[in-house]
């Protein structure tokens, strides 16, 4: 891994830049029903030369490797994702959303690590002011989760059925100080510029 590939560090996780061998495990984590009922989504039933030749295309053709990142475990492991989307570029918003893929990480405090580590990075950015998510209501471990790295709850929403607890966080509440350089410009570090 080069220093470039880093976003964020945490006491236990890296958030890097994705790689084409990252296909796999996310493959593997996006078939699986259980996690796909965690994302409210659909479990991927299509065979993995085709899930790989759209997640190259994806990667190569569109803005997922600015806006979707892996979470690495202290040995390197690739462990999750962490992402952000819908950046509002006049309400200095955007909406983030993370899974933790390996079970066996559940409930030790990554996935808080990893997040707590990119919304300081993004904060830091000085673009946005407020990050915001959606969670589902029965998903108690996350609602945890998020309320350690500084969410809170702001709202309910419905789609397709599912009933999701939308929570937020100002930069402030996060106490991320926007780093400006000796010119008076914001120093943007290795966070990748919002556009």
């Amino acid at each position: 891994m080069t220093l470039d590939d880093v976003l964020a560090r945490g006491r236990k996780t890296t958030v890097r830049r994705k790689r084409s061998g990252d296909a796999a495990d996310e493959y593997r984590w996006r078939s699986d029903r259980d996690l796909a009922e965690f994302d409210a989504s659909r479990p991927v039933q299509i065979p993995f030369d085709n899930y790989l030749r759209n997640w190259l295309f994806d990667f190569r053709y569109t803005d997922m490797p600015t806006r979707s990142f892996a979470i690495e475990d202290e040995e390197g492991r690739h462990i999750g994702n962490v992402m952000y989307y819908n950046f509002d570029q006049s309400r200095g918003d955007a909406e983030i959303g993370i899974s933790i893929g390996e079970r066996s990480y559940w409930e030790n405090g990554y996935g808080t690590d990893a997040l707590r580590a990119l919304v300081k990075a993004l904060f830091a950015d000085g673009k946005l002011r407020r990050l915001y998510l959606h969670t589902l209501d029965w998903n108690m471990r996350a609602q945890r989760a998020f309320q350690k790295t500084g969410f809170q709850e702001c709202g309910i929403s419905w789609r397709d059925g599912r009933t999701f607890v939308v929570m937020e966080i100002w930069r402030e509440q996060a106490g991320a100080r926007v780093p400006v350089t000796a010119g008076g410009q914001v120093s943007l570090g290795a966070v990748t510029p919002l556009v």
